[in-house]
């Protein structure tokens, strides 16, 4: 029997934080002058000979100020809360197009973008389209109105990236809260109220692949949620996508699977291991995927078009190639 490598004791450290030893100040990084000022002088080249975002690179353009802001960007995702919110391109000089060029180039000295869909779709638009959820559909939640329960994008595949980028175009207008937790934080309330069911936690649950896959290949996808690699802990939470995984499978979960999700979601439910962030047009959120579960509140709509909640999303990942499975 193979033996599992699970992580047993408590974590404490800037990763493993609650609500009340966060402010603003961790997570936000200012986009200074100076990098507003370089990206106003990409913005004047593109004016004048147009590219294809998917061809824009950074090594194209001088941009010292941009590098030294994502390199902080880079420092609170992988050494402090593991989130971080720029803040942020000014919206009311460009269009939204130009916004999605810059968030681009600013997300790719970050790390590269990488498809977000099997038929190798790079840009995500998280916003409410009238679409139901039904298993096994490949409507994703993102394209609801609907509560966002915590979770790492992208658990049902090999690859997940590395880091999940939002830009806020536009704002609902009531709700659509960004919510973020520790992976550190609820696997330390796991161990501390649930240690007996952490170990079905670290062995794998069916996953729903969201239609993620070729004609003939399985609808769900094998993985536990918890991995510890002796060193880094790593989530793959989602239990929305578990529940329809097992659906799709006509399995029944058994009685301690049941009771490991329920333990997951109460965690889920402490708003004290939570913050909850307001987004503003021009604001771009950055998370280190498998380190932070994120979520979002139901929300209501504007009546206009063009005022509709629209995120605009980015997968990035180093690793293995740029295509959906990496």
């Amino acid at each position: 029997m193979t033996t599992l490598r699970m992580l047993t004791e408590k974590i404490a450290g800037p990763q493993a934080w609650t609500r009340d030893v966060l402010t603003p100040a961790d997570w936000i990084v200012t986009l200074t002058e100076a990098a507003k000022d370089e990206l106003r002088a990409v913005l004047t080249e593109l004016r004048n000979a147009p590219l294809n975002v998917l061809l824009l690179n950074p090594a194209d353009y001088k941009l010292d100020a941009c590098r030294q802001v994502m390199d902080e960007v880079r420092r609170r995702t992988q050494k402090g809360p593991m989130f971080a919110v720029l803040d942020r391109l000014p919206m009311d000089e460009m269009t939204r197009e130009e916004s999605v060029s810059l968030y681009w180039i600013l997300s790719s000295l970050l790390a590269r973008p990488v498809a977000q869909k099997l038929n190798g779709q790079m840009f995500f638009d998280v916003r409410d389209t009238g679409a139901k959820l039904k298993p096994g559909s490949g409507i994703r939640p993102t394209v609801t109105n609907v509560d966002l329960r915590f979770h790492n994008d992208n658990s049902y595949n090999e690859t997940p990236p590395e880091y999940v980028a939002l830009l806020c175009q536009q704002t609902a207008k009531e709700g659509g809260v960004s919510r973020l937790v520790s992976v550190y934080t609820v696997h330390n309330a796991l161990l501390e109220q649930h240690a007996d069911l952490l170990p079905r936690l670290y062995r794998p649950f069916w996953y729903d692949r969201h239609a993620e896959h070729h004609e003939g290949e399985s609808k769900t996808f094998a993985a536990p949620i918890f991995e510890f690699t002796g060193e880094t802990l790593k989530a793959r939470l989602a239990v929305r996508e578990i529940v329809a995984g097992y659906q799709l499978r006509n399995e029944r979960m058994d009685n301690e699977t049941v009771a490991a999700i329920d333990a997951v979601e109460a965690v889920f439910d402490r708003p004290e291991l939570r913050v909850d962030l307001d987004f503003r047009p021009g604001q771009i959120q950055y998370v280190n995927n498998r380190a932070t579960g994120h979520a979002r509140t139901e929300f209501v709509d504007w009546p206009e078009d063009e005022r509709k909640r629209h995120l605009v999303r980015l997968w990035l990942r180093d690793e293995g190639r740029r295509g959906y499975r990496g």
